[in-house]
């Protein structure tokens, strides 16, 4: 995990907007991040997490503000997205593969159709990057007969195998069983290692205290607080921080009836959970390319 700052950042966001209907969602986010940087967002649900991922690669389609992705300003309607897109890997909640291909074709499909890439040529950056994954026997499977874990691995070898220079990862852990959790953190340390360019929505405090070059805290639709791991999860400067940390790291010790008020206010007024994923308007290449990337 080399960051170089002074670095043109891959990723730079100026007060990004975003609402649904009335619901302000995202309320005038800055953030950036630089080539070989792990980035982690942590918060509550409906803090606008996830949205804020997907407004990077116009699956959601920001209401103001500037995206630049390696120098591309997405946010621009002139922009070639899905030019912009074969740059970035992603990785969602639900695994979203093909169900009637086997695990080689989901690897492969995307390279053939987007990239042009040969047959064999695909097969063998396909097999390279299930390697990595540690799923190279399975390469004839459907995705029926895999854990869940295992799903969420070809998923990942996937994206890989489109050589993207920025990883988005949206809770990826999310939807799985907790015994099979460790296996996919295990290769996104492994990504992180290697000095994959990555920006991560997670629950997963340790891998984001332990991996993560940057921690942001959001709540409300506000990054409440941002900064090296071993500050914000460890020694947090925000009450907000403060009181979601002790929540999801100690959750026996909360008295029944001690939500903070601000976090039942927001739900109140903000209850947009972060993983609907509906087809929603104002939204931007949503079908078959987003998919295929």
């Amino acid at each position: 995990m080399s960051v170089i700052a002074s670095a043109a950042p891959v990723v730079a966001v100026v007060d990004l907007h975003k609402s649904f209907g009335s619901n302000h969602v995202l309320k005038g986010l800055d953030a950036t991040i630089h080539q070989g940087e792990v980035v982690c967002v942590i918060g509550p649900s409906g803090s606008g997490k996830s949205t804020f991922l997907r407004c990077l690669n116009l699956l959601e389609e920001p209401t103001s503000g500037s995206i630049k992705v390696g120098g591309d300003e997405v946010t621009d309607p002139d922009c070639d997205i899905d030019a912009i897109r074969r740059n970035m890997g992603m990785v969602f909640q639900q695994f979203n593969l093909f169900p009637h291909l086997s695990v080689l074709d989901n690897c492969t499909i995307a390279q053939t159709t987007v990239l042009k890439r040969s047959r064999d040529e695909a097969a063998s950056k396909a097999r390279e990057n299930l390697e990595k994954v540690g799923l190279s026997e399975k390469e004839d499977a459907f995705p029926a007969q895999l854990s869940g874990g295992q799903q969420q691995r070809v998923a990942i070898a996937r994206a890989l195998s489109m050589d993207p220079k920025l990883m988005l990862f949206d809770e990826p852990t999310s939807a799985l069983d907790p015994e099979l959790v460790g296996d996919v953190l295990s290769v996104m340390r492994r990504l992180a290692s290697e000095g994959m360019t990555m920006f991560v929505v997670t629950h997963e405090m340790a891998f984001a205290r332990d991996v993560a070059d940057r921690v942001i805290f959001m709540d409300g639709g506000v990054i409440v607080e941002e900064g090296a791991p071993e500050q914000v999860i460890g020694e947090p400067t925000e009450e907000r921080t403060r009181v979601f940390l002790q929540r999801v790291l100690d959750p026996t010790h909360v008295e029944a009836g001690s939500e903070d008020a601000a976090y039942a206010k927001r739900h109140v007024t903000e209850g947009v959970a972060d993983d609907v994923d509906g087809n929603r308007p104002g939204t931007r290449g949503r079908s078959a390319g987003a998919r295929l990337g």
